[in-house]
């Protein structure tokens, strides 16, 4: 899947021309001459790659791709300048972006840049839809069950989880059996992966 791009330059020149290149590889992108604009609309945006100029004015392209950050919004971004500085490249590559490229943009760099971008954002989406389904399963789970599963994926054994929660290891069993057939697995690793991937969610 192609993601779409958002460029984010206040020179038009510049938007208009990266946009034309892009649109010959298939790539569609959306300009923005200002970071305000582009903030305003971000909630209504699919999840793409960036393209933010270094130097406009009010908000820097560093600030921006920091104000995103703060809001959740990690989406991999390019960071382009006219000017060396090195010290901007550092703070743009702390802050997660995939690559910093200098004006005039080699054409080839850039798409290499963007393919770099995508698929980097694949596998943030993978691995977000993965985390949203085992949340699901979870949440399918009594809450005897979850209290089961905790002590499963702390290392307790089946009569120990009995003996802890004031039941009988026959009905433990029962309740380890209704856990794997909801969370498609009867191994303790993979139960414990899940649990574990649970409680780091947001």
């Amino acid at each position: 899947m192609i993601h779409p791009v958002y460029l984010v330059d206040d020179d038009e020149a510049v938007r208009h021309a990266l946009a034309l290149l892009l649109s010959t590889v298939g790539i569609k992108v959306m300009g923005f001459a200002d970071p305000q604009a582009f903030l305003a609309q971000v909630p209504r945006l699919a999840p793409g790659c960036l393209i933010l100029d270094i130097r406009m004015p009010a908000i820097s392209g560093l600030k921006l791709q920091e104000r995103l950050l703060e809001q959740g919004i990690d989406w991999p971004t390019i960071v382009i300048s006219g000017h060396g500085d090195i010290e901007a490249c550092r703070r743009a590559f702390r802050n997660g972006a995939v690559d910093f490229l200098s004006k005039p943009i080699d054409e080839q760099d850039l798409i290499d840049a963007i393919q770099k971008g995508q698929e980097a954002l694949e596998r943030v989406l993978n691995r977000r839809a993965e985390k949203a389904e085992t949340l699901a399963l979870l949440s399918s789970l009594t809450t005897r069950e979850s209290e089961v599963l905790d002590r499963i994926a702390e290392g307790f054994t089946t009569r120990q989880i009995a003996e802890g929660l004031g039941l009988s290891p026959r009905t433990v069993e029962s309740h380890r059996a209704a856990i794997g057939a909801k969370l498609g697995t009867r191994s303790q690793a993979e139960m414990t992966r899940l649990w574990l991937e649970g409680r780091d969610a947001p």
